[in-house]
């Protein structure tokens, strides 16, 4: 069985380290799997890219050129619009002859829509946002128009309802068509049951299959030992925050999390906040924050994830945190709004706490209750207990193996 997973990057943001753990864990059970990729940061040779000058100039300009379109929006999140002509990497694709193709995340002008259809193996897309529905967004802001048909996009602040975003849900449509073999992996019950109401996909095949994570890697190392090698104080309570963007995309919640912190009045916590360097302008909040900057390699960050005490992600819409997996492996609690897929990874006041969604007293509310908990070891405990026996990598994979079976059988 051979099976080609393709995403715009190997290791670089958090899709491209889902799907690469997917890879590695599909061939350590001796599964024929191959990586595709437009920007290749590791050194695996399993991991294909393009060596030609030619296409790795272009696949650098393919971002900047994908944005062309949507330059005359409003728009202050992330908008695909998947025009670039792609044949290379179909042809690639192709070339490859896997009996399945896994998408992932391929956007950043990795794909062009229409180009899709053009892939001769069955083809499995796993979710890691809600683009393959939308007319574009990543995000849709709970605007809902995707279970229609897009149009006047929320996203894009456009009133037309025949604007660029229902131009691209009707690419994507008269695309799908074409596909007869495509099978939809929502990564959380929640994007899977978005999936579902979606107007593009309410008649295709979607099931709903998590990321996994290897827990060989990922599980607590010793809090002392973490604290010196990032250099922070052992005689504080510790409160972590982190994403891609972390203090800059609006979706993360900093905002919310720093109103937040306003209403905790304690001189034993710190703040830890690591995917963003100290901006110019100090953020006001009522403790020390500690800027970790960016992370990428699995080390660093479970040594951090061991150094604090609890973890926060208070993202306004989220699908399957790997923060929030990679934090609890490592036997540290987590705090979150009680939206999207967080629900999946934690159980409120058994393993973390789930704050009503976009509640910023709610949220203060968790990290004391955290902080101050009698059973904290329990909590810590039982956040390990989760991700061993849900999303061990050692079960997931098995499930992915049996998925593609199935289809291969078909």
């Amino acid at each position: 069985m051979k099976i080609l997973i393709v995403n715009t990057s190997d290791i670089d943001g958090g899709a491209a380290r889902a799907a690469y753990r997917l890879h590695n864990s599909l061939q350590k059970n001796d599964i024929d799997s191959q990586m595709l990729v437009l920007s290749k940061s590791s050194d695996d040779f399993t991991v294909h890219s393009f060596d030609n000058k030619m296409d790795k100039l272009f696949s650098k300009l393919r971002p900047a050129l994908d944005s062309i379109p949507i330059r005359r929006y409003n728009n202050k999140t992330l908008f695909s619009t998947s025009y670039i002509p792609s044949i290379s990497i179909i042809n690639k694709i192709n070339e490859l002859n896997p009996d399945i193709v896994h998408l992932h995340w391929v956007n950043a002008g990795m794909i062009k829509i229409e180009d899709l259809a053009k892939i001769k193996a069955p083809i499995v897309w796993s979710l890691h946002d809600m683009w393959p529905f939308t007319g574009g967004c990543h995000y849709d802001e709970n605007c809902g128009a995707f279970i229609k048909q897009c149009g006047s996009c929320t996203v894009l602040a456009s009133r037309k309802n025949n604007d660029i975003s229902h131009k691209i849900l009707m690419r994507k449509k008269r695309t799908y068509s074409k596909i007869p073999n495509m099978t939809i992996v929502g990564l959380s019950k929640w994007l899977e049951k978005c999936a579902k109401n979606s107007f593009l996909f309410k008649d295709k095949i979607i099931v709903n299959l998590p990321n996994p994570i290897d827990i060989n890697i990922f599980k607590a190392f010793d809090k002392c030992k973490s604290r010196e090698l990032w250099n922070l104080p052992k005689n504080k309570k510790l409160v972590l925050f982190g994403a891609m963007g972390a203090t800059s995309d609006p979706r993360k919640g900093f905002t919310e999390l720093c109103e937040a912190l306003k209403y905790l009045e304690r001189d034993d916590m710190e703040f830890v906040v690591f995917g963003a360097s100290a901006p110019s302008t100090p953020t006001d909040i009522n403790c020390k924050i500690n800027y970790i900057g960016r992370l990428s390699d699995d080390i660093s960050l479970v040594t951090l994830y061991s150094a604090v005490d609890v973890m926060i992600v208070p993202s306004k819409q989220e699908n399957l945190s790997n923060a929030i997996m990679e934090s609890l492996a490592c036997s540290t609690p987590v705090i979150s709004f009680d939206i999207g897929g967080n629900s999946d990874l934690i159980e409120h006041k058994k393993n973390g706490y789930l704050a009503k969604a976009f509640d910023s007293i709610d949220l203060a509310n968790g990290i004391e209750w955290i902080l101050d908990n009698n059973d904290y070891h329990k909590l810590c405990f039982n956040a390990v207990s989760k991700v061993t026996q849900e999303f061990n990598s050692e079960i997931v994979v098995q499930k992915y193996i049996n998925l593609y079976k199935e289809i291969i059988n078909e």
